[in-house]
């Protein structure tokens, strides 16, 4: 493995030069450290990361921790394509991701245990509990936290406009003549409450009254429970005359029971997703959804 000594002796230059080369010092000139970056490119060294690390205090390697409740993990269309966008932002700025449980080696730890074992400079949690006890740990900790589609005290989070979301369904369906407007929504979250807001916004202002049987829980991601309540709301005594699902992919079990009951789409009843991934540009008929931009 080429060492910086193997560098600095091809340069002609010292140990301590090389160095400075590599980190950007400001005392070499700009011609000194091409060459030495040059050199050091052409000779395959690669800093030594266990002794990068003592000497910046820095592990260039961030956590990232997700676990939703459907237990999709890595085939969540939605989140990977953020953690995939997540990946590539961190390899450019020279940081390795790793995925943060609670067991090392068959031993149950927190959260931030295993932060800290692993010595994340920072973590990134999406798609989780964030009631749950041990990631509220992790995010009141020391270490640096930013969260997705969820806000607390003195965090960075990263957030869609889940209230303008639903209400623009909302209004897209009133603007086609819908009075009779169903949501299937997500389990207990901060974006479902969001949702609902925008939900039962829309539904004022454009003057539709939402019975309460209209509007009931299923499981982000999970076609079963859509399914459902699909059948559950198309049994009613006066049935909507529009589905909204909490995600595209969970409308997959909408749609098949919708076909089971003989109903077809969109003649008996209408629907619409949330999320916009690739799966609904392919479904026929075309899913009308909400497109969010998991890449940025």
């Amino acid at each position: 493995m080429v060492s910086m000594k193997d560098v600095a002796v091809e340069c002609g230059v010292s140990i301590a030069t090389v160095s400075k080369a590599l980190n950007d010092h400001s005392d070499i000139s700009e011609e000194t450290r091409k060459k030495i970056r040059q050199t050091a490119s052409d000779m395959g060294y690669y800093p030594n990361s266990a002794a990068r690390a003592l000497k910046t205090n820095r592990s260039y390697n961030i956590g990232v921790l997700m676990n939703d409740k459907a237990h999709s993990g890595l085939t969540h269309e939605y989140f990977s394509a953020i953690l995939n966008s997540t990946k590539e932002e961190a390899e450019r700025l020279g940081y390795d991701i790793t995925f943060i449980s609670q067991n090392i080696g068959g031993e149950k730890i927190s959260f931030a245990e295993h932060c800290r074992y692993r010595k994340c400079d920072g973590v990134v949690i999406a798609s989780v509990d964030f009631y749950n006890p041990g990631v509220v740990e992790l995010m009141r900790s020391d270490i640096p936290t930013v969260t997705i589609d969820f806000a607390a005290d003195n965090l960075n989070c990263v957030m869609s406009d889940n209230v303008d979301g639903t209400y623009s369904l909302v209004n897209y369906l009133a603007g086609k003549g819908h009075r009779k407007i169903a949501f299937i929504h997500g389990e207990h979250t901060s974006v479902t409450e969001k949702r609902l807001t925008g939900f039962y916004r829309g539904c004022e202002q454009n003057g539709i009254e939402v019975p309460e049987e209209y509007v009931i829980k299923a499981v982000y991601h999970d076609p079963k429970s859509s399914a459902k309540a699909t059948e559950y709301l198309m049994q009613l005594d006066d049935p909507p005359t529009a589905i909204m699902y909490p995600d595209d992919f969970s409308y997959i079990g909408g749609m098949n029971q919708l076909e089971r009951m003989g109903l077809s789409i969109p003649d008996d009843v209408s629907v619409t997703g949330y999320d916009g991934i690739t799966l609904s540009e392919v479904l026929r008929p075309k899913l009308t959804t909400y497109y969010q931009d998991a890449e940025a």
